[in-house]
């Protein structure tokens, strides 16, 4: 309750404390439009008596119309209806004949109203969020224990907001927009997770990668292989931080049936994002090895990590059953996932196993596999392994994805690389020919405890300074770059606390990144949009890295 309670007065603090600015919003949001026209007229008033118009029989839209109607009533306190009747002085949704993929939008707002046009449902939504976002916070409930009398007087008072008079037009600058949540580590709940995409879309997040498997923990129901979860969810303790061979002795244990993933999955596609599954394989792999001790070099016995790292037990891609195990977990991934991507991992495999595992050996020379200057023979090997599962993924009509390690063998170009290693593992990715996600371990990973000591406004500008299209590539050789993505690995994060304080404000400089065009960024005009960003987390009760927003204050006083 105390820190509710310091929040909310924080929160007022950074408020306006005249009625009339309190009620009014403003198009400085987060991420930046591609296109923001300020229109010489009267501002659009939000009442209880506006609608929200969505088109008869479009469920999607109604939905959507809804989900703003309960924004405005959180963020403003101001309770509107929806209807698919046309009145005067209204908020209409517009869906117009045109691509239905495109996730491009426009807004007018004027005192007539406030019209969302595009031609896809994706579209409306983003300009969904951008009104949500623009929308002055004044939501009495959200003060009801604040102690500034004469800011709670205003809130309370509050009868209605405004918009200013504009013309939006925007479209993101990348289609691949994603955020990464490792659950092997440490489980979350569904219902966290849910609240997770919500953030997401928040900031324009379109892909949610969700990473299942670790040597930690397996978290995922697999109905031919049971003890995956029986098992391989399970692990005895953990190690402390301190990294003195010293263990917490708590269990850590907790999995996702198939139906609560489906229910993620339809929680996602509500807000336009897709759910990408990731399955780490052939490394990584403890887990999986002390439920089925037979699909290692080996034979074991295993068991589920308690330390953090690479360990040398991996998969033994030389057994057919090994293979077929691998087969059979991503059908039953496809089942479940409708997403395009699949991601199998390939990351930190040693192949020290490998080369002493008769079966290994043994399948090397069925294959007819030649020692390479660039790439030995265990590398070809797991191309090898890899490329049977791509060609099990590509038969259902998807693709696979994987992190840059599998670029030390000859993959299909086919193949979608996320380039985590180093910035120059996503340049080598996209000379190459693929795919290239931008996912740098330097700028985009927000859990990186080295990285995570950085405080203030160095913290924030090593994400948004970052340019993923790097003028060491050629402009066909950038085309090949598609989006980028940051990351969070769980191995010191067990709670939302620290969940959200390694996740907030950062990504609204990611998100910044992946939507808004190169020559429209700009660190500064950033820092007082990023400030609203954080209104809006107090609102929601999300804890953020606070060290960012009291530099970016004091800078932007400093500048008066």
């Amino acid at each position: 309750m105390l820190r509710r309670i310091i929040l909310t007065v924080a929160l007022l603090a950074s408020l306006p404390l005249s009625a009339k600015d309190l009620n009014m919003g403003s198009w400085q949001i987060v991420p930046l439009p591609e296109q923001v026209k300020e229109v010489e007229a009267a501002p659009f008033k939000i009442t209880s008596k506006t609608t929200i118009y969505y088109a008869a029989g479009d469920e999607k839209q109604k939905k959507d119309a809804e989900f703003l109607a309960s924004h405005i009533k959180e963020v403003t306190g101001i309770e509107v209806k929806t209807t698919d009747k046309q009145e005067k002085k209204q908020i209409r949704l517009a869906l117009n004949a045109g691509d239905p993929k495109s996730e491009a939008y426009s807004l007018v707002v004027n005192k007539a109203g406030i019209t969302i046009s595009a031609t896809s449902h994706v579209g409306i939504f983003y300009g969904i969020q951008s009104v949500m976002k623009a929308l002055p916070i004044t939501n009495k409930m959200n003060v009801k224990n604040a102690k500034d009398v004469k800011s709670v007087k205003n809130v309370k008072n509050v009868k209605s907001v405004s918009l200013p008079a504009v013309e939006v037009k925007d479209a993101p600058r990348f289609a691949y927009r994603a955020f990464m949540i490792d659950v092997g580590r440490h489980y979350f709940s569904v219902p966290y997770l849910k609240k997770l995409i919500d953030v997401f879309a928040m900031h324009n997040i379109n892909y949610f990668h969700w990473h299942l498997t670790e040597d930690q923990g397996w978290r995922l129901e697999i109905k031919k292989y049971p003890m995956l979860t029986q098992i391989g969810s399970k692990r005895k303790e953990t190690i402390l931080p301190t990294n003195k061979n010293e263990f917490d002795g708590v269990p850590v244990s907790g999995y996702y049936t198939q139906d609560e993933a489906r229910e993620i999955v339809k929680y996602a596609a509500d807000r336009y994002i897709t759910v990408i599954p990731e399955v780490d394989m052939p490394g990584h792999m403890l887990a999986a090895l002390a439920s089925y001790p037979e699909l290692g070099c080996t034979g074991g016995p295993y068991e589920v990590a308690t330390r953090f790292g690479v360990f040398e037990d991996v998969l033994c891609a030389g057994k057919a059953k090994t293979l077929q195990f691998a087969k059979d977990v991503m059908n039953e991934i496809m089942d479940i996932f409708p997403s395009t991507y699949i991601h199998i991992g390939g990351d930190e495999c040693p192949k020290n196993r490998w080369k002493v595992c008769e079966n290994c050996q043994k399948k090397i020379e069925e294959l007819g596999i030649q020692e390479l200057p660039k790439h030995s023979k265990e590398e070809q090997l797991q191309t090898w392994f890899m490329g049977e599962i791509e060609k099990q993924i590509r038969n259902r009509g998807r693709k696979m994805m994987g992190w840059d390690e599998i670029l030390e063998g000859t993959p299909s170009k086919d193949i979608t690389v996320c380039g985590w290693t180093s910035v120059n593992a996503s340049i080598r990715s996209a000379r190459e020919g693929h795919p290239t996600i931008v996912a740098p371990i330097s700028n985009f990973y927000f859990s990186n405890p080295r990285i995570n000591k950085i405080e203030g406004i160095p913290s924030i500008q090593r994400v948004y300074d970052l340019e993923p299209c790097s003028d060491k590539l050629t402009p066909a050789e950038q085309k090949n770059i598609i989006g980028a993505e940051g990351c969070i690995w769980t191995e010191w994060v067990k709670d939302a606390e620290k969940m959200e304080w390694e996740l907030l404000p950062r990504l609204a400089a990611l998100s910044e990144v992946q939507w808004t065009a190169k020559d429209k960024r700009n660190l500064e005009n950033f820092f007082p949009r990023m400030l609203h960003m954080q209104d809006l987390y107090r609102l929601y009760g999300l804890n953020y890295k606070a060290d960012i927003e009291d530099a970016v204050k004091k800078h932007l006083e400093e500048k008066k």
